[in-house]
């Protein structure tokens, strides 16, 4: 049966033949259509698969890196942050811990201060700090911050850390110069207390680097005095008041005369380390 077309009023008839060779034209060329199309689609992807892809990885790996460097970055400046915050608070730690043995040092030397005080409580005495004093590292001779306006007078006697220090030999309005035991032209009149004898202490230049002094002239025949006996001011010295505790024996010695001996003496005073002292408001000659 051939298709009838209607054209003008007047009917026109296609043939089957040809309308199946048309279709088959038309059918063919659809099919070769679609095939070129998805061969460029295959081709526009290989192309892609081929240089877009690895482009795109590309990027993603270098923002991946940047992304963790930024990242890296952003926690090493916290860290220094933090460093920064905890080296201040160190410090701080440290300037605090420092203050407080500080304050536990002087607290100790204040309470050795009190101690002193009552054990020669019979003296009147005053307070001072050293504010200078010879170069070395041991206090043959230093200044204290009281003078005259507070009542110090040459010869007045010093005493810290137990006992003798020295005594006073120039003074001024707000400060004093104190000669120690230890220095080379210091001489001490001193007796031992468990044996009653007399002898003289005195500075040695070749001796106040170890912190001792010697002593000479002690009259010990029936040999009663021993290394550690202790060693206190006499009543015959004509600067130091009685009784003040200058050290202990450490050694003692034959004089060639075999009739006194001679030795050194350990300080009860750490010449080395003093910040503080007792000056007794008394002198020896007139009993003020």
């Amino acid at each position: 049966m051939s298709p009838v077309i209607k054209r003008g009023g007047e009917k026109f008839t296609i043939p089957s033949k040809y309308l199946l060779f048309i279709l088959t034209i038309v059918c063919t060329g659809l099919i070769i259509v679609t095939f070129n199309t998805s061969v460029f689609n295959g081709s526009v992807n290989s192309v892609a698969g081929t240089f877009v892809v690895p482009i795109q990885k590309g990027i993603t790996t270098v923002s991946t890196y940047f992304r963790a460097v930024a990242n890296n970055l952003a926690s090493i400046r916290d860290l220094q942050r933090e460093n920064e915050e905890l080296r201040k608070k160190v410090e701080e730690l440290t300037t605090e811990n420092t203050n407080l043995e500080q304050d536990k040092y002087e607290l100790t030397k204040l309470r050795e201060l009190y101690e002193l005080d009552a054990q020669y409580a019979d003296y009147k005495k005053i307070g001072a700090r050293i504010i200078s004093k010879d170069a070395g590292n041991w206090y043959h001779s230093f200044v204290i911050d009281k003078g005259t306006d507070e009542g110090v007078a040459i010869d007045m006697n010093v005493i810290a850390g137990g006992g003798l220090v020295g005594r006073v030999t120039d003074v001024g309005p707000d400060w004093a110069m104190v000669q120690t035991i230890i220095a080379d032209n210091s001489s001490v009149s001193g007796t031992v207390l468990s044996a009653s004898e007399n002898l003289i202490a005195t500075g040695d230049l070749e001796l106040y680097n170890e912190g001792q002094i010697s002593f000479s002239k002690l009259v010990d025949s029936a040999d009663k005095v021993t290394v550690g006996d202790k060693v206190v001011t006499s009543n015959i010295s004509d600067k130091y008041l009685p009784g003040i505790l200058i050290g202990y024996v450490s050694t003692i010695e034959e004089d060639s005369n075999n009739l006194t001996k001679s030795g050194r003496i350990t300080p009860v005073v750490d010449f080395e380390y003093m910040n503080e002292v007792l000056v007794i408001m008394q002198l020896k000659n007139n009993g003020e």
